[in-house]
């Protein structure tokens, strides 16, 4: 039975990717895709109630030589695009990952180690994430590409390569977080890479193919770390194995123990887009809109603190923790600081992924059972809130034609519904007492009783999160805006059947996980507590979350919303009906064409212009990317360099 659940999440993704890209003519795509997604995602739930396991593989098997020889073929295929696209940083990258895994393969490992598959409740909550989120995204996709095509008149659909590399990165995904062998960890990081290269370059234009080239060589730099760690933990271990290395976690704190957790922190920062590698990220959001959810909310990036929370117990107390939880925590003000800067929403989505990444990677360096929870709940209520504003917005900007936030206003009168579910979407990412302020406060507690740098986490991660609740009300506010001089009732717009389905399903699930989350909180904090051998820091009794030190009420909270949601509706129902007071000016106006507007010379009429203030002054992308960029290279410098 177990075998068959790991096959449903990490192999028939592939088979269905195989599948949809042999139908040229799209003629099965739609069910194919619904095939494809539907089982991966019965599969996950499967080994989530199968719950914990480890699945040894005899050393004669098989899979061990074959996993050699697709990890060679999958570097020499990236050696092909490298070469492919011109690009000789690539090329060189290529190689240097080919010649590293040609000698770790045949000059240092003797014989073909054991290896499993292994899953814990990091593991399972990741699959999760992956096959249901990533499911969805790709469901979202169906309607989605037909308007984008549609919209670019191609003479010939691509919706077959497309979805092929959708699918593709699910299995992917899913097989990266249940190996326990870096060696196989590794093969399907360098999927993920591959994936992200074709799909940000899906368009084909100038500044596609050069987001695409950014992305493949910056993760390739992250792929060189991820080499360099195996050699080195082979040197000085002996194995590759995660649970083995865990296993030795308390005599693993010499230099030489340490060094190879420290070069696959690096990759993880590579891979999540932390600083100074934030740019991969921000420029693919020129790929189609569900390439952008998918990158962000359920793979790829995940990947990265995926790996920083599994080797968390190996580093933790030591200084390589404290350098860690501090390059995660400055990222996450940084990037909060620059999304504050932003109109354009894809951007201002991506930067606050970046940064509640990095409170990821710094609940991980901190390496206390409450940290990891903490981030285990970003995990969770991030990919299920950001998945559904990516594929909002990307709906947005095929009505009105702009993904700036400036547009948006006013934007429940043309598009009510999905006006609606953006700003549910919104809440969910900044006010109590949804899941990703429970996180976030949690995070703050932990920082409290960090072992290293803690007055310094608490500043920043306090600060950072204070920035979130600046660009996300920004953008709310605008979605409630209205046309005075206009009586009419908005009309629902139309959308595609997948896109809706999508839509609603994140915004049900990002609610239902709220409502559930103190049980969600202490599952995952008994399970984590009890891998540390103490026990938990907060009570859970009738949905309120309490320590020593205070007390989250997640239940009450809700009630009081619902009240305040009741009173709202019911008094918005004794409004009269009809325009509203003209907007006052502050000068001599009048309205022409149905637009206020002000007099101006010669009785002209004069359109005022209002936008938000972005100071770009303190925020803006040529004010600080500098020089966040060399405060964290330092940082990097001094993870890798401390320990060389």
């Amino acid at each position: 039975m177990l075998q068959l659940l790991l096959f449903g999440c990490i192999v028939f993704p592939l088979i269905a990717a195989v599948a949809v890209a042999l139908d040229k003519e799209g003629t099965l795509r739609r069910r194919i895709v619904y095939a494809g997604t539907g089982i991966t995602a019965l599969s996950a739930l499967g080994l989530a109630l199968y719950g914990s396991f480890v699945l040894p593989i005899s050393p004669d098997s098989s899979l061990q030589p074959l996993m050699t020889v697709l990890d060679l073929a999958l570097l020499v295929f990236i050696l092909y695009v490298a070469v492919n696209i011109r690009h000789r940083l690539s090329m060189g990258l290529a190689l240097g990952q080919l010649a590293g895994m040609i000698y770790l393969d045949f000059f240092m490992l003797e014989g073909h180690q054991a290896t499993a598959f292994l899953a814990d409740p990091l593991a399972l909550v990741m699959v999760l994430v992956i096959s249901l989120v990533g499911g969805i995204v790709c469901i979202f996709g169906l309607g989605y590409m037909q308007e984008h095509e549609d919209h670019l008149r191609l003479a010939k659909s691509k919706q077959s390569r497309f979805f092929f590399f959708l699918l593709l990165f699910l299995g992917a995904m899913n097989g990266l977080v249940l190996c326990d062998s870096l060696t196989w960890v590794f093969f399907f990081w360098e999927i993920t890479t591959l994936c992200s290269f074709f799909l940000i370059s899906h368009d084909g234009t100038r500044e596609a193919k050069r987001n695409a080239t950014r992305a493949l060589w910056m993760n390739m730099v992250g792929g060189i770390g991820f080499l360099a760690a195996m050699l080195f933990m082979q040197k000085a271990i002996g194995t590759l194995s995660i649970q083995a290395m865990l296993a030795q976690s308390v005599v693993m704190h010499s230099t030489a123990a340490m060094l190879p957790v420290a070069f696959l922190c690096f990759a993880a920062f590579t891979k999540s887009a932390q600083l100074p590698f934030q740019s991969w990220l921000c420029g693919a959001m020129v790929a189609p809109t569900p390439v952008s959810a998918l990158l962000h909310s359920s793979t790829m990036v995940k990947a990265g603190v995926y790996l920083v929370l599994r080797l968390s117990p190996a580093f933790a107390g030591t200084m390589l923790a404290g350098i860690v939880s501090l390059t995660g925590a400055f990222t996450f003000v940084a990037a909060s600081a620059l999304a504050c800067g932003q109109s354009n929403g894809k951007k201002i989505l991506a930067y606050s992924t970046i940064a509640n990444l990095g409170l990821i990677i710094a609940c991980a360096g901190m390496a206390t059972p409450a940290a990891i929870t903490a981030a285990i709940l970003l995990i969770i209520f991030h990919a299920v809130s950001k998945g559904l504003l990516f594929l909002c917005v990307g709906t947005i900007e095929q009505h009105i034609g702009s993904r700036d936030i400036e547009s948006m206003r006013g934007l429940y009168k043309i598009m009510p519904r999905v006006a609606v579910i953006t700003l549910f979407g919104i809440v969910t990412m900044m006010l109590p007492p949804f899941g990703a302020l429970l996180a976030k406060w949690i995070a703050i507690e932990a920082s409290a009783s960090a072992p290293a740098f803690m007055p310094v986490l608490v500043v920043l991660i306090a600060f950072g999160s204070a920035l979130t609740v600046l660009f996300w009300a920004r953008w709310a506010g605008l979605l409630l805006g209205s046309d005075p001089l206009s009586d009419k009732r908005p009309v629902p717009e139309h959308l595609d059947g997948t896109m809706s389905f999508a839509l609603r399903t994140l915004l049900y699930g990002a609610i239902a996980l709220s409502l559930f989350v103190p049980w969600i909180f202490s599952g995952i904090e008994q399970s984590i507590a009890s891998l540390f051998g103490v026990e938990g820091m907060f009570a859970s009794d009738w949905g309120i979350l309490t320590n020593g030190r205070g007390l989250f009420a997640v239940y009450p909270m809700f009630f009081l919303l619902a009240l305040g949601m009741w009173y709202a509706l019911r008094q918005s129902q004794k409004a009269e009906r009809g325009p509203c007071a003209l907007p006052y000016l502050s000068g001599i106006q009048y309205v022409q064409d149905g637009k206020v507007g002000f007099n101006g010379p010669l009785n002209t009429f004069v359109e005022p212009k209002s936008s938000n203030y972005y100071m770009e002054a303190w925020f803006g992308e040529q004010t600080l990317t500098g020089r966040i960029n060399t405060i964290a290279i330092v940082l990097m410098v001094v993870m890798l360099g401390g320990l060389l």
